[in-house]
């Protein structure tokens, strides 16, 4: 079953929805940040995640993101969808549209629960397999959903009952320890990493497959990956740690989602760095801090207009 699919693997990146600064919906910038993103050497990429502010975005929004970003990617480029919704039925409605607009692959955080409960999470991630045909990457990252933790028990399981939900981005900290835990109960698991990237490294030592995270430098996890997978495991390390820096600096919370469109706005890959409201802005420090950090790297690039 595992071989259903194999281009669910290595580095997806998670990529923001792009909008102009009054706020609407900026589809040619979604297109050009398409275009980017593939040309870096990824094996994919998400959309509608967390940072791809979804919460914000009417159905008829979302809609127009799939179907421009699955367009423009092409049919050699896969894209997955987030497709997370406080109710079971609206998870399913969403993934099945998802799929409809040409996701190979939905990404579902487990719905908000007063008290985590595995049988209401299973429940929910078999409904939604059984009401697709794309492959359902289980998000365990429990600050995006209200807390709730997902054991690796219920991650092995899963996966056993369902071959669709053997995939998960495991952002439940300290994950490489995690990842280490879940192939223990179930080696059929397939992990991506995620938080940025700032554990990539260990959760390949691990046994991660890849990440599935945002980084406006995606292009630098890929030569991480590429390395470590070629057994050039201190190559790997070299990059890793010469850019940590910037993946630190970008992940900061709050204001992961302003740096990072600051970042893709300067790479010329989106037309404005403009977050929907509510969110909290960066201030000319933090960008100055920015700047400098880049220009240490060697990637100093101008703003783009």
């Amino acid at each position: 079953m595992g071989e259903s699919h194999p281009y669910l693997t290595g580095v997806y990146n998670i990529t923001p929805t792009p909008f102009h600064p009054d706020g609407r919906l900026d589809e040619a910038s979604l297109r050009r940040l398409t275009r980017f993103t593939r040309d870096k050497g990824v094996d994919g990429m998400t959309i509608l995640g967390v940072l791809g502010e979804a919460d914000k975005l009417t159905e008829s929004e979302r809609d127009r993101v799939i179907a421009l970003t699955v367009e423009e990617a092409g049919p050699d480029f896969p894209v997955c969808v987030g497709t997370t919704h406080a109710g079971t039925d609206g998870c399913v409605a969403f993934s099945q549209r998802a799929q409809e607009l040409g996701g190979r692959a939905v990404m579902v955080a487990p719905p908000k629960l007063a008290r985590t409960n595995d049988l209401a999470l299973t429940r929910h991630y078999l409904t939604v397999a059984g009401a697709v045909d794309v492959p359902v990457v289980v998000q365990d990252f429990p600050p995006a959903a209200g807390g709730v933790t997902m054991s690796v028990e219920l991650i092995g399981s899963l996966a056993a009952q369902s071959p669709k939900c053997r995939f998960l981005k495991l952002e439940d900290e300290p994950s490489p320890m995690k990842v280490s835990q879940v192939l223990a109960v179930n080696p059929d698991v397939q992990i991506f990493g995620g938080l940025g990237g700032v554990m990539f490294l260990e959760e390949l030592r691990h046994g991660a497959i890849g990440t599935m995270t945002g980084f406006a430098f995606p292009e630098i996890l890929v030569d991480i990956h590429r390395r470590f997978a070629a057994g050039d495991l201190d190559g790997a390390a070299d990059v890793f740690y010469r850019y940590m820096p910037l993946i630190r600096f970008e992940n900061q919370a709050r204001i992961n989602l302003a740096l990072r469109k600051h970042i893709y706005h300067r790479r010329g890959a989106i037309a404005s760095a403009h977050v929907r409201a509510p969110h909290t802005p960066v201030d000319e420090g933090t960008l100055a801090d920015l700047a400098d950090l880049l220009a240490r790297l060697g990637l100093e690039v101008p703003v783009s207009g």
